[in-house]
C-alpha cells in the first residue's frame, strides 16, 4: 500500500534551464521509513513540496492516499501529515512550548482550547525531541540545532498517521541526529509512514527501509538500501569515488552499506566523474 504516488511528474521553475523534476514515477509505501537522497540541485526539496501539495506540477500526477493531492483541502492534509520544513520564520515571538503545541492546531481549530489529551501529546512529543527544558524559552533565544529539534516536537504533536521531513537533522549534534533517526526508525517500524530528505547517506543507510536516489530531476535507483548503495551509483550520481563497506555493528543497523567517500587522486581521477 501507497501513502504517496507520482506518476511521469515534471515541475520546472520559472526561468530555469531545465526541470527541476523530469518524469518522476515512484511510490512511497505506507507505514516505513523512506528517505529521499541526491546531490545539491536533484530535486530533493521540490519533489517533498510535490508531494504534500505546496507546488503543482506542471505534467504528471501526485496522489495521497489513493487521491490526488490536490482533491485534499489543506485542513484535511495537514490532520493527515506532520511536516518538517528545512526552515522557516517564526512571524512573532513564542516560547518553545507555544512552538509544539502549534502541532495540535489541526485537531483543535482556531476557537477550542487545549485539553488533557492535547496537553499530553504536547508533553510527549517535547520529550521524545528533548526539548522538554527549553519549554519557557523564546524560539528566537535557541540555537538551530534546538529549534530545529522544537520543530520535530512540533511534527510529533500532532500525532500524525504520516510525517514528511526537510533535511531534519541539519543543524544537530551527533548525539541528537542519531536520537532523531532512531526516533524515525522506530515510529517507521510502528506503522507511521515517514517521509525524509536528508545529505546523509549513511545514517539513511541504516535507519530508513528504502531509499529514493535523485539525480538531476530524474529518478537515479530506488529500492533497499543495498540495492541502492553501491559504488557505482554513488560515483555516478555523486561524481566522487567512493568505496562501500558494511556497518560493523552492534545492533540491528549491522551490516547497513556504508559510504566511504575516497580521494580523488587514490582512483586517478579529479572526483568530477568516473576516473
Amino acid at each position: 500500500m501507497s501513502a504517496w504516488s507520482c506518476e511521469a511528474v515534471t515541475f520546472r521553475y520559472p526561468g530555469a534551464e531545465r526541470p527541476a523534476l523530469d518524469g518522476v514515477s515512484l511510490e512511497v509505501p505506507a507505514g516505513a521509513c523512506t528517505a529521499v537522497l541526491g546531490p545539491n540541485g536533484s530535486g530533493k526539496s521540490t519533489l517533498l513540496r510535490l508531494l504534500l501539495g505546496t507546488l503543482a506540477p506542471g505534467s504528471g500526477t501526485v496522489s495521497f492516499g489513493g487521491r490526488p493531492v490536490d482533491d485534499w483541502s489543506r485542513a484535511a492534509l495537514a490532520r493527515e501529515v506532520g511536516v518538517v520544513p528545512q526552515e522557516e520564520e517564526s512571524p512573532f515571538p513564542m516560547t518553545a512550548r507555544e512552538l509544539v503545541a502549534m502541532g495540535r492546531y489541526p485537531h483543535l481549530g482556531s476557537w477550542r482550547r487545549e485539553g488533557e489529551a492535547d496537553r499530553r501529546a504536547v508533553a510527549e512529543a517535547m520529550r521524545r525531541a528533548d526539548v522538554t527544558e527549553l519549554a519557557d524559552r523564546l524560539v528566537g533565544t535557541l540555537s538551530g540545532g534546538e529549534r530545529q529539534r522544537a520543530r520535530i516536537a512540533r511534527a510529533l504533536a500532532q500525532e500524525p498517521a504520516t510525517l514528511a521531513l526537510d533535511e531534519p537533522t541539519a543543524a544537530l549534534d551527533v548525539a541528537h541526529e542519531m536520537a532523531i533517526f532512531e526516533l524515525l526508525r522506530d515510529l517507521g517500524h510502528a506503522g507511521t509512514t515517514v517521509l525524509l530528505v536528508t545529505h546523509n547517506l549513511n545514517l539513511a543507510a541504516r535507519y530508513a527501509d528504502r531509499l529514493v536516489v535523485l539525480d538531476r530531476g530524474r529518478v537515479a535507483a530506488e529500492g533497499t538500501p543495498p540495492e541502492v548503495l553501491t559504488a557505482e551509483l554513488v560515483q555516478r550520481v555523486y561524481r566522487w569515488p567512493a568505496r562501500i563497506v558494511e556497518h560493523p555493528g552492534p545492533g540491528p543497523d549491522t551490516g547497513a552499506p556504508q559510504v566511504i567517500p575516497l580521494a580523488a587522486a587514490a582512483c586517478g581521477g579529479t572526483g568530477s566523474g568516473p576516473a
